[in-house]
């Protein structure tokens, strides 16, 4: 009886201090594919093996809300747009960078209507085309095509539509002769629009989103941040090597047609979308070159948002492109055992990453 009593009583105290779990931030969470690495981790136990149990995804509208959402999370971890970093970095916000998200822009695509005369970019000339909203990456990609294209961006008139929704309305009802939209709602609608161009057929890979982290909480919570990057990294390489179960988990994350997942995933798949976390230095660089088109960055991109300081040392050491992000499976750098991320308060050079010193 008194062991039934006791077993009663640990099982009480188990339900009213239930083992801890985290929330983390994905920008775009159920509209656009970047959270699948996630929805693949939480789904195949890949976080809780690493760890950490990932119990939730807060999504956002993009841009600073994803940031907000972050800082106000208790695992204030979250991927967000590499612009957001950088905008966050300069408003004093102490957030660094942990891993790449994507580092392609396969999910943008231009659309026009089916009976419109409009076919290349070069026909964009003279007429409306829409992008979400100023300093945006639509705005970014918009004018990045155009010059790609041989077509000068002043030449097209550009419009704010305020979003990818009314965007596709303005389209629709004859206000612009182009609009952009992203997956899955492309490959959910695509029969109802011709595609003008897709960004990924026309500009190089870039990184597009980033996961952060602020420095006081990779300073307490090394082992937290080491096991989400590991356990994202572990749902990107289950998504390249079985594209049709990652689908299956997406349509139930993102509430979608099995069909439209399917689609959408290979898409973005075939793109190498994803980067398993490693710091590609070259698409860094392509992303802060379209940065500054759009008045977003002036001047080069502050190497130490993405490096690790060693506590207790004076010299912050060399993390090659494949380092802090590795670290999450391997343990190595030995460092980050020892090794804080933290500011390193390396000088920004004039153009780009530093990258004698690298991420």
């Amino acid at each position: 009886m008194k062991t039934f009593r006791l077993c009663l009583l640990l099982f009480a105290v188990a339900l009213a201090h239930p083992a801890a779990a985290d929330e983390i931030t994905v920008t775009q969470w159920k509209v656009g594919l970047y959270g699948v690495p996630y929805a693949v981790a939480m789904d195949k136990g890949f976080f809780k093996a690493a760890g950490i149990d990932v119990t939730g995804i807060l999504g956002s509208q993009g841009g600073g809300t994803s940031v907000r959402n972050l800082l106000a999370s208790p695992t204030p971890y979250g991927e967000v747009a590499l612009s957001a970093a950088i905008a966050a970095r300069r408003e004093g916000l102490p957030l660094v960078i942990v891993n790449t998200g994507t580092r392609h822009v396969a999910e943008f695509v231009w659309v026009t209507m089916p009976t419109s005369p409009v076919k290349t970019v070069q026909d964009l000339v003279g007429k409306k085309v829409g992008y979400t909203n100023p300093k945006s990456a639509t705005e970014m990609l918009l004018i990045m095509v155009l010059q790609a294209g041989g077509v000068k961006p002043e030449s097209v008139q550009r419009i704010a539509t305020g979003g990818y929704g009314p965007g596709l309305t303005a389209l629709e009802q004859g206000g612009i002769a182009a609009a952009p939209i992203i997956e899955p709602n492309w490959t959910q609608r695509k029969d109802r629009y011709r595609p003008v161009f897709f960004a990924k057929d026309v500009l190089p890979p870039m990184a597009s989103t980033v996961g952060v982290t602020t420095t006081g909480f990779a300073k307490a919570n090394p082992d937290k941040i080491r096991a989400i990057v590991a356990g994202r990294r572990r749902g990107v390489d289950f998504l390249y090597a079985q594209p049709a179960e990652a689908a299956r988990i997406t349509a139930a994350a993102y509430d979608l047609d099995p069909a439209v997942a399917a689609e959408a995933v290979r898409n973005m798949a075939d793109a190498k979308t994803w980067s398993p976390g490693d710091f590609e230095l070259k698409n860094f660089d392509r992303m802060a070159d379209g940065l500054r088109v759009i008045g977003e960055l002036d001047g080069g991109l502050d190497s130490s948002i993405c490096r690790p300081t060693c506590a207790g040392s004076a010299e912050p050491p060399t993390l090659t492109s494949r380092g802090l992000a590795r670290t999450g499976i391997t343990g190595t750098i030995g460092s980050l055992d020892r090794c804080l991320i933290a500011e390193s308060g390396t000088p920004p050079r004039a153009r780009g990453i530093d990258h004698g010193r690298t991420c």
